[in-house]
């Protein structure tokens, strides 16, 4: 059974960190944050962990992403403890309200200048913001941009209604905000309703995963790269103080020790990140159903629902393990021994990424903590292929 105790004490010290965050990272007030380092180290055009010389500072797409993010997180934990304690509704309702500011920033302050979310592209930049206010995209094709995909939470009707006081003060708050229905879809289906919160609404989502799923640009073999393939004829370039800022595709390990070293995300396949976007592709599926469908690849005239989309990106990522049919393993790359030598063949490590052409291991070799999450894809991906075939099955003829 669940540990309702332990998510309760945790719960406490994750509002002290939520707190923190929207105190000291959100340098305007507009619910947009400047995260410093977020684990994408060597992502961007400069090095977040340091102040930029002349005083601007960088609104984020993944930092506000991140906390959209967690505040459904906390939203889902208080609307899970208020079921036995009712003075957790009062924080959820809170949590939702933060939610839906954070999803109108990132969205719809075009209007004052600041735009995380760039029409002309359909796709999400950093924006780098000069005191004398003039702002400028950062326009660089990365999981920045996708980051805003894991803002995503459904609240199940049957769930709300056992708690009426979180019910009306959400009912209230929606109905007295005209400027945030963009961020809410509800459906309802006989007596049993949903609500959808999203950082990516329904108009904005296809052109996201467009990107995302065009093979000359995130999309490979074997997952989803963290930086577009498009930047490797089209390296982004920004001069700032004289001094020329650039970013290019690197699918292996970094040439640059400033944004390398022991990690590098312009290019390989992380698996954290492609979990979550498996996830998140997984839930918005279970609002939109089999109607709404995208191109996979992008421009091959193949329609997947997301569901599919979700098990295809599985399936490649499960790929780096496994053999193909020349018996070679990807995550093993050129290293012949552990390609061909029977004693060593099948001995698998977890590498920290992976080389976002051939899938080959690099970084550490022992991240089981992240990378062994290509477990559960098998298992998700076993299942879901024993579902279609019972489905099969059932056809006529």
């Amino acid at each position: 059974k669940g540990d309702r105790e332990f998510l309760e004490k945790i719960f406490q010290k994750l509002l002290l960190n939520f707190t923190w965050w929207v105190n000291r990272k959100d340098y305007e007030g507009q619910n947009v944050f400047q995260g410093g380092f977020l684990g994408l180290d060597n992502i961007g055009v400069f090095d977040r962990n340091l102040p930029l010389p002349d005083g601007s500072h960088i609104e984020q797409s993944d930092g506000t992403s991140w906390m959209g993010m967690y505040c459904l997180n906390m939203l889902t934990i208080a609307l899970e403890l208020a079921q036995e304690n009712p003075a957790y509704g009062d924080i959820a309702s809170k949590f939702f309200e933060h939610f839906v500011f954070i999803a109108h920033a990132m969205n719809d302050l075009g209007t004052d200048g600041l735009e995380l979310w760039n029409e002309e592209d359909g796709f999400y930049y950093d924006v780098l913001h000069h005191d004398n206010k003039t702002q400028i995209p950062l326009k660089v094709r990365s999981m920045v941009g996708l980051i805003p995909l894991f803002g995503i939470a459904i609240l199940e009707s049957e769930l709300i209604d056992k708690l009426p006081s979180f019910k009306r003060r959400m009912e209230w708050f929606m109905n007295n905000r005209d400027d945030i229905h963009e961020h809410l879809e509800s459906v309802q289906e006989g007596n049993t309703g949903r609500l959808l919160l999203a950082l990516v609404n329904h108009k904005r989502l296809p052109r996201v995963l467009k990107t995302m799923l065009d093979e000359g640009e995130f999309l490979s073999a074997y997952g989803l790269r963290s930086l577009s393939r498009y930047h490797l004829e089209h390296p982004f370039m920004l001069v700032m103080n004289g001094i020329a800022h650039s970013v290019d595709y690197e699918p292996a390990e970094s040439t640059c020790e400033l944004f390398g070293g022991n990690s590098n995300w312009r290019g390989p396949i992380w698996f954290p990140l492609n979990y979550l976007i498996i996830e998140a592709l997984q839930t918005f599926y279970h609002f939109y159903g089999d109607e709404f469908k995208v191109e996979f690849p992008t421009g091959s005239g193949n329609l997947l629902t997301l569901e599919k989309v979700a098990a295809e990106l599985s399936h490649r990522l499960t790929n780096i393990f496994l053999r193909d049919d020349s018996g070679r393993r990807a995550v093993h790359g050129s290293v012949e021994k552990f390609q061909r030598d029977p004693y060593w063949r099948d001995l698998i490590l977890f590498y920290e990424y992976f080389h976002g052409d051939n899938g080959a291991g690099i970084g550490a070799s022992h991240q089981t903590g992240w990378t062994g999450l290509v477990a559960n894809l098998m298992q998700s991906t076993t299942r879901y292929g024993q579902a279609l075939m019972h489905e099969a099955t059932k056809m006529p003829g």
